[in-house]
């Protein structure tokens, strides 16, 4: 069985690298690339980011990978965005509330509460919300991730896991196809590895499903 392709959105901003090779260290077949006709073959897409919310779109968008990217989504493949990524799979940030998103899910990002140290720069445990969740199989209780962030979502409708940073904030969603981290799997060790290799598992067996259904 050959190995998943993957295709980590490259659109020239902050270090994508470090997914895509992650993504490889646990089996998949991942490139960086901005290359229209291998992100629409590949059997996955990851949209990682770092940095401010406006920039990351701007980028997205000057890289002609906006579209790209809802096309992805909207392709039932399995797609997972990644911090300032899960961001903006959103309609909008209060970091740059005149920059529209990408709208993979409905709700805006918001500022941290009052009364914590912005960024959220450290380690934080996972609280799953939604166990049975493909993508937290197998985590334990105590999975620890690796946050750094000053805005978040705050609308729970699809959220899978919180941690608590002066209360619950969202710290992975999921609907249909569409998974986002606020953490940096890529960053948080073993139990980062073992997000992505789920996630890995789930576009493998998208593929296998694909195929079996076409003949």
């Amino acid at each position: 069985m050959t190995a998943v392709r993957i295709a980590v959105l490259d659109y020239g901003i902050g270090n994508l690298r470090s997914a895509q090779k992650a993504l490889e260290k646990v089996g998949a077949d991942a490139h960086l690339t901005a290359d229209r006709g291998f992100i629409d073959d590949a059997d996955a897409v990851v949209l990682p980011g770092v940095g401010a919310f406006g920039a990351c779109m701007q980028a997205l968008r000057s890289a002609r990978l906006d579209d790209v990217a809802v096309s992805a989504a909207a392709s039932g493949r399995p797609f997972l965005g990644i911090c300032v990524g899960m961001q903006m799979i959103y309609e909008g940030s209060d970091e740059s509330p005149a920059v529209p998103g990408l709208a993979l899910l409905p709700g805006r990002v918001r500022l941290l509460p009052s009364g914590v140290k912005r960024p959220q720069m450290q380690w934080n445990r996972l609280v799953a919300r939604r166990a049975l969740d493909p993508l937290l199989e197998g985590l334990t209780r105590n999975a620890w991730m690796y946050f750094v962030h000053s805005y978040a979502t705050d609308d729970m409708s699809h959220a899978i896991a919180t941690c608590d940073y002066g209360g619950p904030v969202v710290a992975a969603v999921g609907r249909l196809n569409v998974w986002a981290t606020q953490f940096h799997p890529e960053k948080s060790g073993r139990d980062g590895l073992h997000l992505l290799r789920n996630f890995v598992s789930i576009a493998e067996r998208a593929r296998d499903h694909v195929a079996a259904a076409t003949g």
